[in-house]
């Protein structure tokens, strides 16, 4: 008897626990009325932080997101900088979708910018980027001829090449750039790529291995604005996030978990996020932090159930590499601080 009242007594403070911490959760407007739609988001660490977006924006923060210092990139006023990757308040790469395609780089805290890389054929279209390392990148792009692009760089973004064994793409299958995070390249080496359109996919390249692996994903798809738009990963699990931009208050099947030893197994999260989501991000154990055009939500069990913590529209949320600051951003140059 004493060891069930002990248990009870376990699960109930449990259960406090996880509903006083969703109470806690607070989103608080930082910046916005700018005239950019922000995509692309980089949290260096709690002071550090620069985002990329439409119309050839850049923003960077010293001081934990309360100021922002903007520019407008002279010669790049209608490039949509859909990504990017900061790794200091110095040095940052960013990267802009549509026709032509920009790679940028800064190493001066974004006094000048020095052109990498740029493409005019319009079948190039680029979604995402991410390091593995201060060395190590991939930027994807859409499939040509049935193959998905995949840059790569091994030079700290200084020059970039198409990888000589990019993933095979399915008919209508594609990748969103919607907030950066459709791929993921952990620091080990392995690269995770989560698609949508007629076929949902995630997209997997092990640490060491030669051959991609696929696994059709149980999230809303069939239709262009349908799909996985973002993967997260933490340890031991992974959560996919997407369903239907078109119809975003539609709330079947747009969260996913999956194990990360076995990547073709998914669980389908029936209390899941409040609508169509763009963008997830790892915070702490078992607690993740989604956000999409109906609002943001969080899980504190590892994906099984989601509370809807603000209504307010956001594209990406990213968390401090090295820390705890969290952000998130999205149209009209809003920014905003995740606190628990």
């Amino acid at each position: 008897m004493k060891q069930a009242l002990l248990f009870t007594f376990s699960i109930f403070s449990c259960l406090l626990s996880s509903t006083s911490l969703l109470k806690a959760q607070t989103v608080t407007i930082l910046q916005q009325d700018k005239p950019t739609s922000i995509r692309g988001l980089s949290v260096v660490d709690d002071k550090t932080a620069w985002i990329s977006g439409s119309k050839g924006y850049i923003a960077k923060t010293a001081d934990g997101g309360k100021t922002w210092d903007w520019q407008q990139l002279k010669g790049y006023e209608k490039s949509d900088f859909r990504d990017i990757e900061a790794f200091s308040d110095k040095e940052a790469v960013i990267m802009s979708s549509g026709s032509p395609s920009y790679i940028l780089k800064t190493t001066d805290g974004g006094l000048t910018w020095q052109e990498k890389y740029q493409k005019t054929d319009t079948s190039y279209f680029l979604d995402a980027m991410d390091f593995a390392d201060a060395t190590h990148g991939y930027i994807l792009g859409d499939p040509i001829n049935n193959k998905f692009l995949l840059l790569e760089t091994k030079d700290g973004g200084e020059t970039w090449a198409k990888s000589t064994n990019p993933p095979t793409a399915l008919p209508g299958e594609a990748a969103f750039a919607a907030s950066g995070t459709c791929l993921r390249v952990l620091g080990e080496g392995a690269i995770y790529i989560a698609s949508g359109g007629k076929s949902s996919r995630l997209i997997s390249l092990s640490k060491g291995k030669s051959e991609w692996e696929y696994a059709n994903l149980p999230i809303s798809q069939g239709k262009s604005s349908e799909g996985a738009f973002s993967v997260a990963i933490q340890k031991n699990k992974g959560i996919i996030v997407g369903g239907d931009y078109a119809n975003d208050k539609m709330k079947d099947s747009v969260a996913v978990i999956t194990t990360y030893k076995n990547r073709h197994a998914f669980q389908v999260v029936t209390h899941g996020p409040e609508g169509f989501q763009s963008s997830v991000e790892h915070i702490a154990d078992g607690i993740f932090l989604s956000t999409g055009t109906p609002g943001s939500n969080l899980t504190t069990d590892g994906g099984l159930t989601w509370k809807q913590i603000d209504t307010t529209s956001f594209n990406v949320c990213r968390k401090a590499k090295r820390g705890k600051l969290v952000l998130l951003a999205g149209n009209g140059g809003k920014i905003a601080l995740f606190k628990m």
